[in-house]
Order: C-alpha cells, then structure tokens, then sequence
C-alpha cells in the first residue's frame, strides 16, 4: 500500500509518503515547529510538535505497543483495522494517536468532533464523503446526539448508513452502502459511553498519565525542535511541575523559553525553570491558582471540611463544573483532597503544602468521615466514635438536616458544614 500524505492539524505542508533520511525530516519537522512558533499561535505550534509515527510517540508503553500490533495487521492483510476507542484525562495524547494511526496506514484523516454531530443527517453527511480506507476521527465522542449514535452503531458495523426521506407513512429508508473505513473514538469519559457503542470498538486502550521521567524526554523533543537550549536540570523542573500531561509540559516549556529570552541568557536551566514558574503562579507540585484558591478555601475557610462542591466553587468564585472536572482530578490523585458522602475534606498533606497547622477537631472529622463500617460491623473492642462538643444521650444531626444528604447520593448536595 503506498502511503498518501496526510495533512496536519491546523496547516502545513504535507508529512508521509516514502521512507526518506531521517536526519532531513528532522530538520524539516524543526522548521515546521520554529516557523509555527513565529506565528505566535499555541495550537499551530502544539500540531508542530506532535510526534509524527509511533517510534516517535513518547510513553503509553503498553497501549502503543498494542496499537501497533493491531496496524501492523491490518496492513499485513491489507484491510483497514477494527475501530479504535481511547480514552483518559486531556492532553495524554489521543489526538496524536489518531493522526499518527493515519499517518501508518498511509491514508487521510478527517476529523470532527461528537458536539458538532446533533442530528444523524450531520453525521451521514460525514460519513458518506468518505473515501475507502480512510480515518475518521471522532473526538469527545460521549457528546454526540443520540440520534447520530445509533446511525453509527450500523455504520460501524454494516458499512452503511439508512437515508429517511418523506415523512409519516410515505417515509421511505434508503440505504447507502458506504466504503470501508475506521473510527478512531476518543473520550475524557469512558463510562458516559453507551455500551452498544463501546462494545463495537475492536480496540479499546486507556491512557494514563506520564511519568517526570517520560515528560522530560517528551520537553527534550520539544525543545530540539523549537531550536532552543533546554539542560537537564532545567527539564526535570518543568516535568516535575507538568501534572503528568504532556501538553501542560510543552506549554510550561514555551513560558519557561519567554523568561530565558527576556530575563536570562536564553538557556533554560533549573533556575531559569523555577523562577519563569513563579511568575505564572505555578508551585513545586504543579498547583496553579485555581487549585491553591480550593486548598486554601477548604482549609481556612471550612476547617478542612467536610464542605459541599457547590459551597466551595461559589468560595472561589468558579462553577462548580470546572472546579469538579478541572482541579478536582488532579488534588485527588495527588492526596490532597478525599471526597467523602458529605463533601470534601482536606488531607493531612494539604496542611503541610500550605503550611498550616491543622484545627484540633480535623483528625476527628476524617475519621468519623472515612468510616465505611456501620457501628456494629467495627471490633466490638474499639471505643465508639464520638463528638467532644455534643453532650452523651445526643446526636450530632439530632434536630437538625441528615449531613449525610439522605435525599441524594450526589456529594454535591451534602449540605456544608
């Protein structure tokens, strides 16, 4: 099969094609990175930097070398391979995987996304223009309408598509058979997933966060492409402070480049790392404004918790969807934040970054928080919990709401204490 070139994302010339000198596509894939940097646009010099292949692609150990079995079939057999769905946290790398899936079978890419599909002539229009052998890439595909998904469950499965046409009785199905091709699913929420449309993916795979030391081999790439001077020490500081992700390393690289060059003598060492850092409010664990304002919020505000989502989004002035889905992932992988049936709480860790001292009742709250047990499933030895500040004889939700929320298994209804 031989290969077609393959557009990148936001422009550019062409990449594919016969194997060349490899020396000569790195310098070409230099210029395309400096070139789009000079534009001053992040996503057009985020394309730039994606790796191109899977020998490239950086991490992922397990869910690459699957992939590439599975490619590496198909093209033995000469057939496009099954669908592909991946999913994990944003910015790990599924887009890439996509355009890199295209860029082995040497075939075209044509990308959309599930909120741009709300009705099922959207999707049919997408899928009839099609060519054989092509890759389609569906993004945030738990978002798309229900209508379009159940046209794709027969599209992915029979290769055709049913056009309605007339209304009412006189309505009539036309079916039009459609050339073989892939979809390549990915999602931020696997489970949000229909499982009709899961379970038609030949190949699933989960991809997880990047260690410090995978990032500073991606920053290493990065900065060799942008042509700028990135040390060792300088590349194990942004990648420590890079939360996992690959593409909050590579914006942490051009912010720490922006202070080299104005501030520095261009080369971006440790302390050129740690100081450029400290300008856009990033700590040593990688904690932004957003999650300091929730740590410290939930500290000096409620005690350490336990405090409702919703009271603790309106305390730091954001919705209650972002601090759940943007800080919230990553306090809770950290230790820093337990969620607990009546809210959250903070962790002994949280006191010690913020270099607070904890109240007297906080170890109170956490255990009486984190007991899973009914009374009377515990030891029969150990001592009951209790409260100091309510007398014996009495409960603490005596005469007053269910802390526990009994209305609703949300969290974020629990009232805040």
């Amino acid at each position: 099969m031989t290969p077609l070139p393959v557009p990148p994302a936001g422009g550019g010339p062409p990449v594919g094609g016969p194997p060349g000198d490899r020396e000569r596509e790195d310098r070409a894939l230099s210029r395309e990175a400096v070139e789009a940097d000079r534009v001053s646009d992040d996503r057009v010099v985020e394309t730039a930097l994606r790796p191109r292949n899977l020998s490239e692609f950086v991490g992922q150990r397990v869910v690459r070398e699957q992939l590439s079995l599975v490619l590496d079939a198909a093209l033995r057999r000469g057939h496009p391979p099954d669908h592909i769905l991946l999913s994990g946290p944003p910015g790990l790398g599924k887009t890439t995987l996509a355009m890199i899936v295209a860029q082995e079978l040497g075939t075209g890419l044509r990308v959309t996304s599930g909120p741009a599909i709300q009705h099922a002539g959207d999707l049919a229009a997408v899928l009839s223009s099609l060519e054989p052998g092509e890759v389609l890439f569906l993004d945030e595909i738990h978002r798309m309408a229900r209508p379009a998904e159940e046209m794709l469950y027969v599209a992915m499965e029979d290769f055709r598509v049913d056009i309605v046409v007339g209304k009412g009785a006189g309505a009539t199905a036309i079916p039009l058979d459609l050339p073989r091709f892939t979809i390549v699913g990915a999602t931020t929420r696997a489970g949000m997933l229909p499982g009709p449309l899961r379970d038609r993916f030949g190949f699933t795979g989960h991809l997880d966060f990047y260690e410090p030391e995978e990032l500073e081999r991606v920053l290493d790439r990065s900065a060799r492409l942008l042509g700028v001077e990135l040390t060792g020490e300088g590349g194990r500081e942004i990648a420590r402070r890079s939360r996992g992700t690959p593409r909050i390393a590579n914006r942490l690289l051009r912010r720490v480049r922006d202070w080299a060059q104005v501030r520095g003598d261009g080369v971006m060492d440790a302390r050129a790392a740690d100081a450029a850092l400290r300008v856009y409010a990033v700590d040593e664990r990688g904690l932004d404004r957003l999650d300091r304002s929730v740590l410290e919020s939930l500290c000096t505000r409620f005690g350490g918790g336990p405090v409702g989502l919703s009271t603790l989004a309106v305390t730091v002035g954001e919705e209650a969807e972002t601090v759940e889905t943007v800080a919230e992932p990553f306090l809770v992988r950290e230790g820093l934040i337990s969620r607990t049936p009546r809210g959250r709480i903070a962790t002994a860790a949280t006191w010690r970054h913020l270099g607070l001292r904890p109240p007297r009742d906080a170890a109170f709250h956490q255990a009486d928080l984190l007991q899973d047990d009914p009374p009377d499933a515990r030891d029969p030895a150990s001592p009951p919990i209790t409260d100091p500040d309510v007398p014996a004889g009495t409960s603490s939700g005596e005469g007053g709401l269910d802390v526990r929320g009994a209305e609703s298994d949300n969290p974020r209804d629990a009232p805040a204490l």
